[in-house]
C-alpha cells in the first residue's frame, strides 16, 4: 500500500508540473506568434495603403501610432505582391523588393491563397494579406524568416527546457517522496502492527472462553445461551485471522509456496460445495469451467478465494436470483468471473466493494452476517498472485467479479 501511496504521489505531482509547464510555456509561445503575426500585419498594412511599397520615412510618419516599427524596418523588410484580375487572364507579380522568390512561384501562391478564400495568413515563411478590388484581387507577401526561426528557436529551447525541468522535478520527487510519506507509512505500519499484536493477543482468552463454554455444556447440558456464545466465538476468531492473514499479506511476511495445480479441479470442487446451498435457498446456480486449466500458485489460498467470491454471491444473490462461475483461458491469462443478481448497487458501492469492512447499506443485516472483510481478503490473494481483481454492473442489479491470473 505505501509503495501505491509513493508511486500515486509522484504521479500527481508530475502531472501538475507537466500541466503547469504546458500552459506557462504554450502560452509565451502563443503570444510569442501573436506578436510575430500582428507586427508582420502591421508591415503589410502598411503595403496596402502605399500600393505595395513600403516609403523610406515609414517610421518618422507612423512610430507614433504604431509599435513593432523601427526606423531600419523599410530597409530591412522584403516583400512582393501579385496581382489576380476578376476573369483570372491578368497575373502580375512584382518581386523588384525580393531576391528569394521568382514571378512565377509568387504567382503559384497567389493563386493557392485565392482558391483558399483566406485573406491573411502563412504560406510557406511568407506572411500574406489580400486586398479586393473592383478589377481583382491583389495580394501582399512579406518575408517572415528572421522571425519565423526566432519562433522556432524559442519553441524548440523551451521544449528541451521544458524536458529537462520535468525530468530534474521527477528526480527530485522520486528521492523526496519517501520523506513526504514516511509520516503516513510510519502510522500504517503502527497500525498494521496493532492489528497483528492485537489479533495474537485475542487468541488466547477467545480460546479460553471457547474452553470454557464447552465444560459448561458437559456439566449443565447444552442450552440456547452456551450455543450462542460458541457461535459469536468462533465469528470473532475468524475475524481476527482475517485480520492478522490481511496484516501479513501486506507486509509480505507470508511466503506463499507457488506450485503448478489443477485449477479446473480446485473450482469444480469449490463450486461442488455451494452448489447444494445455492438449492436450499432457491438460487439458480450455473457453472461453465474451461477443462483442464493449469495454474502456478498457492492451491490453499486460491481455494480461499474461490469460497470467499462464491460464498459472497450466494449470501448477497437476491431471491430466486442467478448465480454464474465461468473460467477460461485467455492468452496468457485464465480468466475467472463469478456473476449474480443483487439489489440495486451504485458507483460509490462498487468502487468501495473491496475496502476493509464496507458492505452496501442493503447488506446490513442480520441475515447475511459477516464483517465486510472477505472480498478484501480476496483482494489480497489476488495480488499476492500478482494478478488483478474487479468488480462491474452493466444493469445496476447484479454484480460480476473479474479475477485474471497469470498462467
Amino acid at each position: 500500500m505505501i509503495r501505491k501511496l509513493r508511486i500515486k504521489f509522484i504521479a500527481i505531482s508530475m502531472t501538475s508540473t507537466i500541466i503547469v509547464l504546458f500552459l506557462i510555456l504554450g502560452s509565451i509561445n502563443l503570444l510569442n506568434y501573436r506578436e510575430m503575426s500582428h507586427n508582420a500585419d502591421t508591415i503589410l498594412d502598411f503595403l496596402k495603403e502605399n500600393d505595395g511599397e513600403l516609403p523610406e520615412n515609414l517610421y518618422k510618419s507612423q512610430h507614433k501610432k504604431t509599435n513593432g516599427i523601427s526606423p531600419e524596418t523599410s530597409f530591412e523588410s522584403r516583400y512582393f505582391s501579385v496581382f489576380l484580375s476578376n476573369n483570372r487572364q491578368i497575373c502580375e507579380a512584382d518581386t523588384d523588393n525580393i531576391s528569394a522568390i521568382d514571378e512565377e512561384t509568387a504567382i503559384k501562391y497567389a493563386q493557392k491563397i485565392n482558391r483558399s478564400n483566406k485573406n491573411c495568413g502563412f504560406i510557406s515563411k511568407y506572411r500574406y494579406m489580400k486586398e479586393n478590388t473592383s478589377n481583382g484581387v491583389k495580394i501582399y507577401f512579406l518575408d517572415c524568416t528572421k522571425s519565423m526561426m526566432s519562433f522556432q528557436t524559442f519553441l524548440v529551447t523551451s521544449f528541451f527546457v521544458s524536458i529537462f525541468g520535468v525530468s530534474t522535478v521527477f528526480i527530485l520527487v522520486v528521492l523526496l517522496s519517501k520523506r513526504a510519506i514516511e509520516p503516513v507509512a510510519e502510522s500504517y505500519e503502527k497500525q498494521k502492527r496493532f492489528i497483528t499484536d492485537a489479533g495474537h493477543e485475542i487468541k488466547t482468552p477467545l480460546t479460553i472462553i471457547d474452553a470454557d463454554t464447552s465444560i459448561l455444556e458437559m456439566e449443565y447440558g447444552e442450552n440456547e445461551w452456551l450455543d450462542d456464545i460458541q457461535v459469536q466465538t468462533k465469528r470473532l476468531a475468524g475475524l481476527t485471522n482475517d485480520l492478522i492473514y490481511l496484516s501479513r499479506m501486506e507486509e509480505k511476511q507470508t511466503k506463499t509456496t507457488m506450485i503448478e495445480f489443477p485449477f479446473s479441479e480446485v473450482i469444480s470442487e469449490e463450486a461442488q460445495s455451494f452448489q447444494g446451498l445455492a438449492k436450499v435457498k432457491g438460487k439458480n446456480f450455473m457453472v461453465d469451467i474451461e477443462p483442464m486449466l493449469s495454474l502456478k500458485g498457492d492451491e490453499k489460498t486460491i481455494r480461499q478465494l474461490i469460497s470467499i467470491l462464491l460464498d459472497n454471491a450466494v449470501k448477497y444473490c437476491t431471491e430466486q436470483g442467478q448465480i454464474r462461475l465461468t473460467a477460461a483461458h485467455k492468452g496468457k491469462n485464465i480468466i475467472l468471473s463469478i456473476y449474480n443478481t443483487s439489489q440495486p448497487l451504485t458507483k460509490e458501492n462498487i468502487d468501495h466493494l473491496f475496502d476493509r469492512f464496507y458492505r452496501t447499506d442493503e447488506s446490513r443485516n442480520s441475515k447475511t452476517g459477516g464483517y465486510g472483510i472477505g472480498l478484501s481478503v480476496a483482494k489480497a490473494v489476488v495480488e499476492a498472485h500478482h494478478g488483478k481483481i474487479m468488480a462491474s454492473s452493466e444493469d445496476g442489479n447484479s454484480l460480476l467479479i473479474t479475477v485474471i491470473l497469470k498462467i
